[in-house]
């Protein structure tokens, strides 16, 4: 259970990271989507497929890499919210370095745009890896454990509609305004709803944990052996992260579609804008119900059936006819998309202890980054030097071998961890 005083605060806490999740949705899902909209930027940059996938998929990367570096660190902290509002500025300022990219492509050239870009998105992803395990800790210490899933899927689903909004403006942008000044825009307005978004997250209220809370002061040595014991001793834990490798890998299929529809069907700027409304308000609708679903249905199933909807998307892109049927595959892609967030980020933390919450956020999320490093890189290898079938049936086979170590040795973790109270 909560304490009285975090008890008090919970309808104020739920709103204020809501709106911080609607407006953040607004901007990076929405007006600057990794999905789509980066895609179609870098897509004016280069032709190399390899780097615009692993462009796209760098706000997964940066998002899973830092985390288990800082785990350690998080473990002993009294508060998390200092550190999440110090963290999440690094990615939310890049989004104005990219308008002044955008702007400045005519004097720089696109090689000079391409590197810079780079740069910067990375710089953003990592931002988000740094803030990641301090924002999941600050996130389960303030919200009652029973409902974490739910507010989880309720926070998506406004980060979604709000995403969506902003997709439909950048369909109006991209088509009233031409190449490069659309996309100053763009940028320029998602930067700017990140920094509203980031003083409603400023309004968080938490309160300093009681000392039996605090388990840092560990040193690198310490903090390596108590990785390694963890992993030792839970075997459920590490079929687990065998399955989110597998999964991450399919998952990386979401950063091809764009620029495959785009080469295959000829899809305009316009097209790629309306596809992105798609995507969020199929992911914002799934949001609604899916912590409800897990809470009822389990879980794991419903990882599970996320990675059969993977896998469908990816069988209907390949064998699409024409541009109508990728609104399907956007549409199942954002259902996917939602199962994923918010069921991995409940199903973690039901593995362990309070104590023990920001090693297991760490590793399920550090520990399957090489995959989602090299399986972009890879996968636009592939396109490149064979084809788009040759690389989709990569992913897609990933995705059954996924489903099958669900079904299989991973099973449903400790209820016990989801009832423990937050201090």
């Amino acid at each position: 259970m909560l304490s009285s005083e975090l008890q008090s605060k919970l309808r104020h806490n739920a709103f204020v990271n809501i709106m911080d999740g609607a407006l953040f949705g607004f901007g990076v899902m929405g007006l600057a989507s990794y999905v789509t909209i980066i895609p179609l930027f870098l897509s004016y940059l280069t032709e190399s497929t390899a780097l615009i996938g692993f462009a796209a998929a760098l706000f997964h990367i940066g998002w899973q890499v830092p985390q288990l570096l800082t785990s350690g660190y998080v473990a002993g902290l009294s508060r998390y919210k200092p550190t999440v509002l110090a963290m999440t500025l690094i990615e939310r300022l890049p989004f104005f370095g990219l308008a002044i990219v955008a702007l400045a492509l005519p004097v720089i050239g696109s090689d000079a745009a391409l590197i810079l870009t780079l740069i910067l998105l990375g710089v953003q992803s990592l931002g988000g890896g740094f803030t990641g395990t301090a924002w999941q800790s600050m996130i389960s210490k303030i919200m009652p454990a029973h409902i974490l899933g739910s507010f989880f899927g309720i926070q998506s689903a406004a980060v979604n509609l709000f995403g969506a909004g902003g997709a439909l403006l950048a369909s109006v942008i991209l088509e009233r305004l031409a190449y490069p000044g659309s996309f100053v825009l763009l940028f320029a307005v998602a930067g700017v709803s990140l920094m509203i978004s980031f003083l409603f997250l400023a309004q968080t209220f938490e309160p300093k944990s009681a000392p039996r809370d605090v388990v840092g002061g560990l040193g690198w040595r310490g903090f390596g052996r108590r990785l390694r014991g963890i992993l030792r001793a839970d075997r459920n834990f590490r079929w687990f992260l065998a399955a989110r490798s597998l999964t991450s890998l399919s998952l990386t299929a979401i950063s091809f579609y764009t620029i495959f529809g785009i080469r295959r069907f000829d899809m305009s700027p316009e097209f790629v804008g309306s596809l992105t409304s798609v995507l969020l308000l199929a992911n914002m609708l799934t949001s609604a119900v899916i912590g409800w679903v897990g809470e009822r249905w389990g879980l794991r199933r419903v990882l599970i059936l996320a990675n059969v909807l993977t896998v469908l998307a990816i069988a209907i892109a390949l064998t699409a006819e024409d541009t109508r049927w990728f609104y399907l595959v956007f549409a199942l892609t954002g259902m996917v998309n939602a199962s994923q967030w918010s069921t991995i980020m409940t199903i973690t933390v039901q593995f362990c202890s309070v104590a023990e919450r920001p090693f297991y956020i760490g590793m399920a999320n550090s520990l399957i980054a090489p995959v989602t490093v090299f399986a972009p890189i890879i996968g636009g290898w592939l396109v490149d030097a064979a084809s788009f079938e040759l690389s989709f049936g990569v992913f897609a086979l990933a995705g059954v071998l996924s489903i099958l170590v669900f079904l299989g040795p991973m099973q449903d973790p400790p209820q016990a961890a989801i009832t423990v109270a937050d201090d």
